[in-house]
């Protein structure tokens, strides 16, 4: 089973659609091993959004990322990082498609509801930087057997 992680921004955060975008997740059959919400200082934005740190948005988007909290999130589930790339939709809002999360909730490049990590390992190093090991529970579903054919376990 592959994990990725989502960040459901400020944005999201204030619009009251935390659930709904959690809900998502859930029902397409990712399990939620770590969840946790916290106001992102800039040591840690800075690390995160180091690749960046050279391009002139580069403060306005660590002052929104601070402007509240955000929700951290780590999911479970087979090519987890693909799947949830693909709810999220494309990175600006207007051009993500209906039925995606940015399609769905924004219009913006950087007001866009959610991070989601882009490769399983950008995912790993990710998921260390926000959660430390504690605080990912690994557990077995109960539904497993009906979101899974029986091949597709780990």
């Amino acid at each position: 089973m592959e994990q990725t992680l989502i960040i459901i921004k400020p944005d999201g955060v204030n619009r009251g659609i935390i659930g709904e975008v959690v809900h998502r997740f859930e029902r397409k059959g990712l399990k939620i091993v770590g969840i946790k919400m916290d106001h992102l200082k800039d040591e840690i934005l800075d690390i995160h959004y180091g690749h960046h740190k050279d391009k002139p948005f580069f403060t306005m988007l660590k002052n929104f990322m601070k402007s509240a909290p955000a929700l951290l999130v780590v999911l479970e589930g087979n090519n987890a990082v693909e799947v949830v790339r693909m709810m999220a939709g494309a990175t600006t809002g207007y051009e993500a498609a209906p039925g995606t999360i940015r399609g769905d909730y924004s219009m913006s490049h950087q007001h866009n509801i959610i991070h989601a990590s882009d490769s399983v390992e950008n995912a790993q190093k990710e998921i260390s930087r926000f959660f430390p090991k504690d605080e990912v529970f690994p557990y077995k579903r109960i539904d497993w057997e009906v979101v899974y054919a029986e091949d597709e376990r780990e």
